[in-house]
């Protein structure tokens, strides 16, 4: 059973609720963000870089910081070409389950796996989209409370269960408008698609005269 339709709907009634978190950008600005969870893969990933490079397309990754100590040197070929990075945890543990102290620790270990992987400034990496997407106002306010910034998405085309790059390529299609942020997967759990998705999606996007931008510029387009 798909649960692909349920998440449009989730998103126009999380949103309001919780205005903290980045759930779009400009609905008056034809751009969108690209994001990618779970990474970096050792295959699935390299594989994707090459569809982003091929189109001149920013994205926006969030990673898992025990994928990044196993890959860091395709950690650093992501930020070389110029892509956002942000964290989704550790090891995907559900940000509601833990501690304050072990949220916490899952987020500064994995600020230091992609920092000392991508040679950056220790508070360089501050955004943050929960595994799942799950969270309380509690985690909210942790996560501010850090000095963390949470994003969510809009666009949810459930491709770690593996309906096929051109199912997924559809429910992006039907749901994306200005300020969208589409969340798709190149870890373990859906990545062996993601080439091909962005390979389909990319170019159908710009020829509707979307531009893709990153993460930290929907931020600045909130501001």
């Amino acid at each position: 059973m798909s649960f692909a339709p349920a998440y449009p709907l989730l998103h126009r009634a999380l949103k309001p609720l919780f205005p903290s978190c980045l759930w779009s950008g400009n609905d008056a600005d034809r751009t969108i963000a690209l994001t990618f969870d779970d990474g970096p893969h050792p295959r699935y990933t390299p594989q994707l870089l090459e569809q982003l490079e091929r189109y001149s397309v920013t994205a926006s990754f969030f990673w898992l910081g025990a994928c990044v100590h196993r890959s860091p040197a395709i950690a650093r070929a992501v930020h070389t070409q110029g892509h956002w990075l942000g964290l989704h945890g550790y090891d995907h543990q559900s940000f509601p389950l833990l501690s304050e102290s072990a949220l916490r620790q899952t987020l500064i270990d994995t600020q230091v796996e992609i920092t000392r992987a991508c040679q950056l400034p220790p508070t360089a990496v501050r955004d943050v989209r929960p595994p799942n997407g799950l969270f309380t106002p509690h985690t909210l306010a942790l996560l501010q409370q850090w000095e963390y910034r949470p994003v969510m998405w809009s666009v949810v085309p459930e491709d770690w269960v593996r309906p096929g790059a051109t199912t997924v390529v559809q429910r992006i299609l039907q749901q994306v408008k200005n300020g969208s942020i589409i969340v798709l997967h190149d870890g373990y759990h859906g990545g062996a698609d993601v080439a091909e998705t962005a390979a389909q999606l990319i170019p159908l996007l710009l020829a509707q005269n979307y531009r893709f931008v990153s993460i930290n510029q929907l931020w600045q387009g909130r501001s």
